[in-house]
């Protein structure tokens, strides 16, 4: 079982780590990317600590890859402590539709600690002006994430793929 796990895990870092460094899209403030979503639908098919290292570790090593070096741990911990929020919050709210309050959670919570480390990087004005991308990254994911599991649910294959 436990290899069964570790597998499920480091096939969703290797598809966060794809979603971030092949596809990314241009923007004013860098890109953005599908890597969000990908993080997303780790943590409903992993749960919130698998999730959290498959979203942690993809990220992260997209940014070391991608000569983004100073960016390596704060990505880590951001992107793990997203969806250690959302996990918490499938766990402890039983209604449908609760995996997306926490990926909303989640996903403030990344907006504020990227915007704190863009703060210390380069200072007040320009991580406000960063926000804006950030904001839309953020809301990409989310929608992108909303139809996968509209599409995977219906489907069956979310399902499926969780019970492997």
């Amino acid at each position: 079982m436990r290899t069964k796990e570790l597998t499920k895990t480091a096939v969703m870092a290797a598809l966060v780590f794809v979603a971030i460094y092949v596809l990314k899209i241009p923007g004013p403030n860098g890109y953005s990317h599908l890597g969000d979503c990908m993080i997303l639908i780790s943590v409903l098919l992993l749960g919130g600590r698998k999730g959290a290292w498959a979203g942690g570790i993809g990220a992260a090593l997209a940014d070391l890859l991608g000569g983004y070096m100073q960016w390596v741990l704060p990505t880590f911990l951001i992107k793990a402590f997203m969806a250690l929020i959302m996990g918490y919050v499938i766990n402890k709210w039983h209604h449908k539709g609760n995996w997306l309050a926490g990926a909303v959670l989640g996903g403030i919570f990344q907006i504020i600690g990227y915007t704190a480390v863009k703060i210390f990087y380069y200072g007040f004005a320009t991580a406000m002006v960063m926000t804006p991308g950030l904001l839309v990254q953020t809301a990409f994911g989310l929608v992108l994430t909303s139809i996968f599991v509209g599409v995977l649910g219906t489907t069956g294959i979310l399902r499926k793929v969780k019970e492997m």
